[in-house]
């Protein structure tokens, strides 16, 4: 770990201070070493400090109306906690304990009742952090479980600009603009996780075959597919965040999905999220691709996924009826046409007749889906392969 005064200068708690007033802080800060499973502060006990943490993990739990706790959020280096100290005789909502060793500091009351000019600009701060955690938590960004952000931000910037991103998330700029723009129907991509399934297989076979073409390098090639399995595995699909409902025929799903592979690989190759020189969403996850085959390719996936998943199902239903009309295969019943009694017939032929009717259907959604394998990766943007190697598709 660099020194105090370096790190106490890169949380967002202290942005804007001066060399001086970090100086101040440095001498008025104090250090305390946890083991796994303490207390930091615990629910309704008094706020008397702010915490930093040096080193290590916190999470932050909260108890519901049956006593037991629950996890809120992790905080990591960098990130403060306990901020509603400033509010003079409030008690904590909720508890903080360390999951692993960790080094914490501390500001007292006493610091901020001493130094107002300093207290004024973290009170900045503070306010700045609350509004975004705010922001986030209203527009759903993430499950529930994960609403509150921390305060480490990173700054990603495109054609329009620059923005904060919150530390933890693994989506960028792109997926950002594409929540406040299409914040329409609460709906997003995380509900359909075979979707989510989709899109990692094809930024991952993406990766592999620009690889094999000797366009991608092995270690950026090894960490997307590292990344990419991974979301298979279920983890990261909550930074999947965009409407279901959006403008650009699929490309903010598809920058979304970027984004995420490209930081999560960042992790893995030993960088921060955000920095993008060594493995970009559009550069390095989406080469050789465009929304326009990516995007129905995933949806393919995700349709072809969904059927093997219903048709083991319509065939057990399909063996309940045929039982059925086993069972029933001497129970007299009258057939009705025109919704009066016609002729007689047992009950069993009923079921049998629902048997074979649903049997047909399952060989006609088998069947049909034998045309979603029909995909056209590599055709890129508009059907003609521009951007991408001449044996990518092949």
């Amino acid at each position: 770990m660099k020194n105090l005064k370096y790190l106490l200068s890169k949380v967002e708690l202290f942005k804007g201070l001066t060399t001086e007033e970090i100086n101040v802080i440095k001498k008025s800060i104090k250090s305390k070493a946890y083991q796994p499973n303490q207390y930091i502060f615990q629910e309704n006990y008094p706020r008397k400090e702010i915490f930093i943490i040096q080193s290590g993990e916190v999470i932050l739990c909260k108890k519901d109306d049956k006593n037991i706790a629950h996890e809120i959020v992790k905080f990591r280096t960098l990130d403060f906690l306990g901020e509603g100290a400033l509010n003079e005789n409030s008690y904590h909502t909720t508890t903080a304990k360390v999951t692993k060793k960790s080094t914490i500091l501390s500001l007292d009351n006493i610091f901020f009742k001493t130094h107002a000019e300093i207290t004024l600009k973290i009170f900045s701060n503070i306010i700045n952090v609350v509004s975004r955690r705010m922001k986030y938590a209203n527009m759903k960004a993430v499950h529930s479980t994960e609403q509150y952000s921390s305060g480490v931000t990173r700054i990603e910037h495109d054609l329009l600009g620059y923005k904060e991103i919150p530390e933890e998330y693994y989506y960028g700029i792109q997926t950002l603009r594409a929540m406040e723009n299409f914040n329409i129907s609460g709906i997003t991509l995380n509900f359909y996780p075979l979707l989510i399934d989709g899109l990692a297989m094809v930024k991952k076979a993406a990766a592999l075959a620009n690889h094999d073409l000797g366009i991608l390098d092995t270690k950026i090639k090894d960490a997307i597919v590292h990344a990419c399995d991974e979301i298979l595995n279920k983890k990261y699909h909550f930074h999947f965040v965009v409407d279901m409902i959006q403008g650009g025929a699929g490309t903010s799903t598809n920058m979304n999905a970027n984004e995420v592979i490209a930081n999560r690989a960042l992790e893995i190759l030993g960088h921060k999220k955000g920095e993008y020189d060594h493995c970009h969403p559009n550069s390095h996850v989406n080469l050789s691709q465009s929304t326009n085959d990516a995007y129905p390719t995933a949806l393919k996936i995700a349709l072809i996924k969904s059927t093997y998943k219903i048709i083991p199902v319509l065939k057990d239903l399909v063996s309940a009826f045929r039982a059925k009309g086993n069972e029933f295969s001497r129970i007299i019943k009258m057939g009705r046409t025109q919704l009066q009694d016609a002729v007689p017939m047992t009950l069993g032929q009923e079921f049998e007749a629902w048997a074979v009717t649903l049997e047909e259907e399952v060989s006609r959604i088998d069947q049909n889906t034998k045309l979603f394998l029909e995909v056209n990766m590599g055709a890129t943007a508009i059907g003609t392969g521009i951007n991408a190697d001449p044996e990518y598709s092949g």
